[in-house]
C-alpha cells in the first residue's frame, strides 16, 4: 500500500497493518496492538471519529497532529468502513498519509501572505491582475482600499480607467495599457485618480505583460498610494522656486560652498559682481580661481574654521580683491550647513557690498569728529568762563564781606592777604582762559605737564574762604612729584568743581572732611576726592549723575551743570571719571588720566 494502512475491527482492536504503518508510527515505540490505546488517550478526537465511521458506515477524512516531544507529524486520516457482501460493517480501514511537508509549506505560505499583507499596508502598495483569456480584472485588498471601494467590489477595465482623473491622467493610463497589450511594454508612472468617495489622490501605477506561447495572456501590476510623497515633493518644488526667486532678487551676494570651498550655488548678484552671466560658469570654482591669492587664503581659512567649529561668522567686514584688481568691501556672514548627523558638509555665505557706505561713513566720521571736537571745546570754554569766574567772584565777595565786618587790624591784614592771593588766582584763571581760546582755534591741541599736588594747592587757596566759613578739614596727600599730561584750564576747572561740590553737599550734622589722594596705575594716573557729605543714591540717580542740568538735592544754588562740565573736560583730555557713593555716608570721585608720570 502506498500509505500507512491498518484494519480496525468492530471491537476497536487493531487487526492488521501495512509495513508503511510501522514506518510512519515507529516513533510511538509501542506494540501494534497497543497503538489504539495511544490514540484513545492522546487524541480523543481521532478515536471519536473512528467510532463515528464504524457506527454510521460513512467514509470520514480529517487532519491532526501526533507525536512526542521530539517528533511531530501532520497526518491526513481516512476512515473507510469495511463491509461484507451483505453490507454489514465488520471494521474500519484506516489510512494515514504523512502531510507534514505539505502543512509546513502551507504554514510558510500563510506567513509569507501575512508578511506581504503587512508590507502592503505599511507601504500602501496593492496589486492588480488583468486576465485577457477571460477578460477579468482583479484587485488586491490594498488596491481596493486606495480606490476607497468595498472589499466586495469587482472592477473591470473600463471602470478602472474611469477612476483616473480626466485629462492627462486618464489619457495617459489608457495609452500605457494599450502599449502594454499591443507591444508588450512595461510601464510605471505617477498619475492622479478620483476615489469612489471623491478624493483626489496621487498613485504610482505599474504594469508588466506576461506571455504564454509568445502571446500576451495577462497584465500584472502594482498600485501604490504616493499622495503624501508627491504633495510633499510639489511643496518642496514650490518652496525651492520661491526661495530661488527670492535669493536671486535680493540685493545680496549669496553663495554655497562645499567642504573644499568650491561654489555649488550662486545667486544673480554674485554672478553680476564676478562678471558672469550664467551661474554654471562659477559652479565648482574656488576663491583661488576668482580672487587674489592672499584674499582667497583668508577666505579659505574662515571656511575651514566654520566647518570645523560649526560656529558661524556673522557680519564680518572683508575686503575682496578680484583677479582684475578691483577691491570691494563686503559685510560677510558664513553659516555652516549640517547633515542629519550634525556634521558640516557645506556653508552658506551672505555678503553685501558696503564700499560706498564705508566711504561715506569714513567721511561722516571725519566730519563728526571735527565737529565734536570743536563743539566740546566751545562748550567747555563757555562753561569755564561762566563757572570759574563765578567761583572767583563768590570768593571775592565773601572776603570783602569778612573785611568790612572785621574790627581787628591784624585779621584785616590777613584777609587782605587772602584777597591778594585770590586776585593772583583770578589772573591765572584769565591766563588759562586765554590759553583755552588759543586751543579752541587750533585743532592740534598740545598738552602740558601738570603737577597734580600744586594744582590742588592752588585751587584750595582760591577756595580758602569757602573752606574756612564751613570749617572744612582738608587733606592733600598727593605725591609731590606726580604729574599728568593735560590742559591746565580743564584740570583747574575739574578740581575746582569737585572740591566745591564736596563743600556744597556737606552733611549738616558733622564736620566736613575732604581728602584728596593720587597714585600711578600702570601708564595711567588716578586721583580721588573723598568727602563725608550727604552722598548720592546711585541706584536712583546714577545714570543721570553727569547729565546737564540734573540736580539730586534741594540746595538752592544747585545748577546741575558742574558735573556735566567736569565729565566733558575729563573726556576731552582722554580720561574718565567714576563715582562711588552711599547715601548719608559720603562720596568719592575717581578721575583717571591715560598719560601720567
Amino acid at each position: 500500500m502506498p500509505n500507512a494502512t491498518a484494519l480496525v475491527d468492530k471491537n476497536l482492536n487493531l487487526a492488521c497493518s501495512s509495513k508503511g504503518w510501522y514506518t510512519v508510527f515507529s516513533f510511538l515505540e509501542k506494540p501494534i496492538k497497543n497503538q489504539l490505546e495511544y490514540f484513545k488517550s492522546n487524541n480523543n478526537e481521532w478515536f471519536t471519529i473512528l467510532e463515528k465511521s464504524l457506527n454510521n458506515g460513512k467514509e470520514i477524512q480529517f487532519r491532526c497532529t501526533i507525536g512526542n516531544t521530539e517528533i511531530t507529524k501532520h497526518i491526513l486520516w481516512t476512515f473507510k468502513p469495511f463491509l461484507t457482501e451483505e453490507n454489514l460493517i465488520t471494521g474500519v480501514i484506516v489510512t494515514a498519509k504523512d502531510v507534514s511537508t505539505v502543512v509546513e509549506k502551507e504554514i510558510q505560505i500563510d506567513k509569507l501572505n501575512a508578511l506581504l499583507e503587512t508590507k502592503s499596508e505599511i507601504s500602501k502598495v496593492g496589486t492588480w491582475e488583468y486576465n485577457l483569456e477571460n477578460n477579468k480584472l482583479s484587485w488586491s485588498k490594498m488596491t481596493k482600499k486606495i480606490h476607497e471601494v468595498s472589499e466586495e467590489y469587482n472592477p473591470d477595465v473600463e471602470t478602472a480607467i474611469k477612476f483616473y482623473k480626466q485629462g492627462h491622467s486618464q489619457n495617459r493610463i489608457s495609452m500605457l495599457v494599450h502599449k502594454a497589450l499591443e507591444n508588450g511594454e512595461t510601464f510605471q508612472e505617477r498619475l492622479q485618480i478620483i476615489t469612489a468617495k471623491g478624493n483626489e489622490r496621487w498613485i504610482l501605477s505599474s504594469g508588466k505583460p506576461f506571455f504564454k506561447d509568445g502571446k500576451i495572456t495577462k497584465l500584472l501590476g502594482t498600485f501604490q498610494d504616493v499622495d503624501e510623497q508627491v504633495k510633499t515633493e510639489l511643496k518642496v518644488t514650490e518652496s525651492e522656486q520661491l526661495l530661488h526667486t527670492l535669493v536671486d532678487n535680493l540685493p545680496l551676494n549669496i553663495f554655497i560652498k562645499d567642504e573644499g570651498s568650491r561654489k555649488i550655488l550662486v545667486n544673480k548678484a554674485e554672478c553680476e559682481y564676478l562678471g558672469v552671466k550664467n551661474p554654471k560658469e562659477l559652479i565648482g570654482k574656488s576663491d583661488f580661481d576668482l580672487y587674489d591669492a592672499d584674499v582667497a587664503q583668508i577666505s579659505r581659512d574662515e571656511d575651514l574654521q566654520v566647518l570645523k567649529t560649526l560656529q558661524p561668522i556673522l557680519g564680518k567686514e572683508t575686503v575682496s580683491t578680484r583677479k582684475d584688481g578691483k577691491k570691494t568691501t563686503f559685510m560677510t556672514s558664513k553659516i555652516p550647513l549640517l547633515d542629519v548627523y550634525g556634521k558640516a558638509y557645506a556653508l552658506i555665505g551672505i555678503s553685501i557690498d558696503i564700499s560706498n557706505l564705508k566711504q561715506k561713513e569714513d567721511e561722516l566720521r571725519r566730519l563728526i569728529g571735527i565737529t565734536s571736537i570743536q563743539n566740546k571745546k566751545l562748550v567747555n570754554f563757555a562753561h569755564i568762563v561762566s563757572h570759574n569766574l563765578r567761583s572767583h567772584t563768590a570768593n571775592f565777595s565773601m572776603l570783602l564781606e569778612f573785611l568790612i565786618n572785621e574790627k581787628e587790624q591784624e585779621e584785616k591784614d590777613r584777609i587782605l592777604g587772602m584777597l591778594s592771593k585770590a586776585s593772583d588766582n583770578l589772573l591765572n584763571t584769565l591766563d588759562n582762559l586765554n590759553e583755552v581760546v588759543k586751543i579752541n582755534t587750533n585743532t592740534n591741541v598740545t598738552r602740558e605737564s601738570i603737577n597734580l599736588k600744586k594744582t590742588f594747592e592752588s585751587v584750595h587757596e582760591n577756595l580758602i574762604a569757602l573752606f574756612e566759613r564751613n570749617k572744612v578739614e582738608f587733606k592733600n596727600v598727593i605725591p609731590s612729584k606726580l604729574n599728568i599730561y593735560g590742559i591746565p584750564a580743564y584740570l583747574d576747572s575739574i578740581v575746582l568743581n569737585l572740591l566745591t561740590n564736596a563743600v556744597k553737599y556737606r552733611h549738616p550734622k558733622r564736620t566736613p572732611k575732604i581728602t584728596v589722594t593720587a597714585e600711578k596705575e600702570g601708564d595711567r594716573v588716578v586721583f580721588s576726592i573723598e568727602d563725608n557729605g550727604i552722598g548720592i543714591d546711585l541706584n536712583k540717580n546714577g545714570d543721570k549723575l553727569f547729565g546737564m542740568y540734573k540736580t539730586f538735592h534741594s540746595n538752592d544754588d544747585a545748577r546741575g551743570i558742574g558735573l556735566y562740565i567736569t565729565k566733558n573736560q575729563i573726556e576731552a583730555m582722554g580720561g574718565n571719571i567714576i563715582t562711588c557713593s552711599e547715601l548719608n555716608k559720603g562720596t568719592t570721585f575717581k578721575v583717571y588720566f591715560n598719560e601720567g608720570y
